[in-house]
């Protein structure tokens, strides 16, 4: 083997900064918190803390709790704040990835709860009917001294006002925090029940209204829109039911009545969205058969009109034959007498498919 001929010290120099440059560079927690805030016996301590500091300090208190709020964390930001706050591994990793059905799962002594919202746009604000309805995530970690919340393609309001109103509320401890955020996520649901009621109820005008244009298109892209609405809020139901009754030790009496709150909600949503979801079918079933039934009607006036067209043709045609022995050749009163039995012949079919109508 031929020996290792060392490279000139400022190539290896060289080499060692490019290899260094393609290293990534770590993002700092900081560029995803969107607030960290400490809770202690109920009050909010002012201004937003740093998340090591935080923790710090709710360990020096008797009675408190932190409240980290993520937008999107990578892998290696979750990595920091789960060394920080013990959060499991799996934790971790369903945090970083989006796209989850509603869940309420325990690791230990901590609950992860996955809720999606929706977002309603009204049709005459977008160009795209798919972008009526838009979904995100929002992921909450409650330990014994912490909330986590962590939002992917989701907005939130900042509700650490309300807690700091509602002194009785945040002194619940952290899960406060997780039924605040569910309720005011549910409370929109309802909001976007409200505006898709409105909207089938003027499809359903457009479908029944007599000589009305039918959009189809539009039908089935609502029925779209409300199909991934569907699949948002439905699990999250049966969700808050398992999660109350597994996990009692871990949510005090209180926290269980207003979640079993939320979970009523979100069944009224889940009931009115599956009842949308039938109208829009039946709506499509419905234009279905109006059309056909609109074609049908075309396609008798189309069929009348050349029926009549098609007597008078016959007639001319046959007096448009060039032989020299046919009735009423020599007559002078034929060539009117012909015209108005082709008007009348039209006059009658024209009476007969009004009477039938075909017309």
């Amino acid at each position: 083997m031929p020996p290792k001929i060392p490279l000139p010290r400022n190539k290896a120099k060289s080499q060692a900064k490019q290899k260094q440059a393609e290293r990534p560079v770590p993002v700092p927690v900081e560029r995803s918190v969107d607030f960290c805030r400490v809770f202690v016996e109920g009050k909010a301590l002012p201004g937003s803390m740093h998340y090591t500091s935080a923790m710090e300090r709710v360990k020096e208190a008797d009675n408190g709790y932190v409240w980290l709020s993520l937008r999107e964390p990578s892998a290696e930001q979750m990595e920091r704040v789960a060394q920080e706050f013990g959060i499991h591994d799996l934790i971790v990793e369903d945090a970083v990835t989006a796209h989850q059905r509603p869940k309420v799962e325990r690791y230990g002594e901590q609950l992860f709860i996955v809720i999606r919202t929706v977002v309603y746009r009204d049709d005459e604000e977008v160009t795209d009917l798919r972008e009526i309805i838009s979904t995100g995530e929002v992921q909450m970690l409650v330990g014994d001294d912490f909330v986590i919340t962590i939002r992917h393609n989701a907005q939130l309001p900042n509700l650490t006002q309300e807690l700091i109103e509602d002194q009785e509320i945040s002194s619940l401890g952290p899960a406060a925090v997780a039924w605040k955020v569910a309720d005011h996520i549910v409370e929109n649901y309802m909001k976007v029940t409200t505006f898709l009621s409105s909207d089938v109820d003027e499809l359903e005008n457009e479908v029944f209204t007599p000589r009305q244009l039918i959009n189809i298109d539009k039908i089935y892209m609502y029925k779209r829109e409300v199909l991934e609405m569907r699949h948002a809020t439905d699990p999250l139901g049966p969700a808050l039911r398992s999660g109350l009754t597994l996990h009692k030790d871990l949510l005090s009496k209180p926290i269980r009545s207003y979640l079993r709150d939320v979970q009523d909600n979100a069944m009224i949503v889940s009931d009115n969205i599956s009842a949308f979801d039938e109208r829009l079918s039946s709506l499509l079933d419905a234009s279905v058969a109006k059309v056909s039934m609109q074609q049908n009607s075309d396609m008798r006036t189309i069929s009348a009109v050349v029926g009549m067209a098609a007597l008078p043709t016959m007639i001319a045609g046959v007096y448009g034959m060039n032989f020299e022995y046919m009735p009423e050749l020599s007559w002078h009163y034929a060539y009117p007498v012909v015209l108005l039995v082709m008007f009348g012949s039209i006059l009658g079919m024209y009476w007969w498919f009004r009477k039938n109508h075909w017309l």
